[in-house]
């Protein structure tokens, strides 16, 4: 794979360049979109919430807008990478190339835009006086893991996108289900032992603990959170990598 990419690169990178740029194509704010998008979610979750929750939780609006870019880095890289397959159909039916090369580029974009919004979360930390530290130079870590977990998990979907539409739909709903176990704006101190026990088998919930915990608390995350990270990471590659292999031989004749 990696002998591959780099005889691609130059094709990966334009793939890149077309996907962020198709995304906000013939809109009138262009870019700004990938802010203002997440910004809306933020405002309305903030004043619907912030008298339930936001009460007894130390720099609440940081809390919130960090669960929802997060959380939006997943969506949007495992959605795009869905439909990356298919909607390049045409030029998969014309040239010879590793098809894998079109969800990967769509996860690239999705991150790309990811490292864009988190302008906004800087932003919300001189708001809300949170404390900057060096531990924010960790940050890459969660990036770097949850890019990987959203690559796998786009081979996966991507995958199953070519022989059944019905997936998208499926998904769609599946993340309405995640986007309530991932505390974007609700703490979890409430809850009973058993009830964290389950929320921390999100990888989603995870990477935005990690978030937080360097944001918001300035702390070094745990060890255990370090691990559960790698763990998803590895495979969900592993489990995406065998389902892309099972089936790319055949994508062609779905195309």
């Amino acid at each position: 794979m990696f002998t591959t990419l780099k005889k691609y690169r130059f094709l990966l990178s334009r793939l890149v360049k077309r996907d962020f740029i198709q995304k906000y194509k013939k809109t009138t704010l262009g870019v700004l979109w990938s802010i203002m998008s997440p910004l809306c979610e933020f405002f309305v979750l903030v004043l619907v919430f912030k008298n339930i929750f936001g009460r007894d939780t130390p720099h609440y609006t940081t809390y919130v807008i960090t669960g929802v870019l997060c959380y939006n880095f997943y969506t949007n890289a495992t959605t795009q990478g869905m439909e990356s397959l298919l909607s390049n159909g045409a030029i998969m039916n014309k040239i010879k190339l590793p098809t894998w090369l079109f969800p990967l580029s769509k996860n690239l974009s999705a991150t790309l835009n990811f490292l864009i919004t988190c302008v906004v979360l800087t932003v919300f930390m001189l708001i809300d006086n949170v404390a900057f530290t060096w531990n924010l130079l960790l940050l890459p870590f969660p990036v770097i893991t949850m890019f990987f977990i959203n690559f796998g998990a786009s081979l996966i979907l991507s995958s199953l996108f070519i022989f059944f539409k019905d997936t998208l739909y499926f998904y769609h709903i599946f993340n309405r289900l995640l986007y309530y176990c991932c505390a974007i704006f609700y703490t979890v101190e409430r809850f009973p032992e058993a009830a964290r026990g389950l929320l921390k088998i999100n990888p989603v919930y995870d990477f935005i603990v990690y978030f937080r915990t360097i944001v918001i608390d300035g702390a070094v995350p745990s060890l255990d959170l370090h691990l559960w990270l790698c763990g998803y990471a590895a495979v969900m590659m592993l489990i995406g990598v065998i389902v892309y292999n099972c089936n790319k031989n055949r994508f062609i004749f779905y195309l």
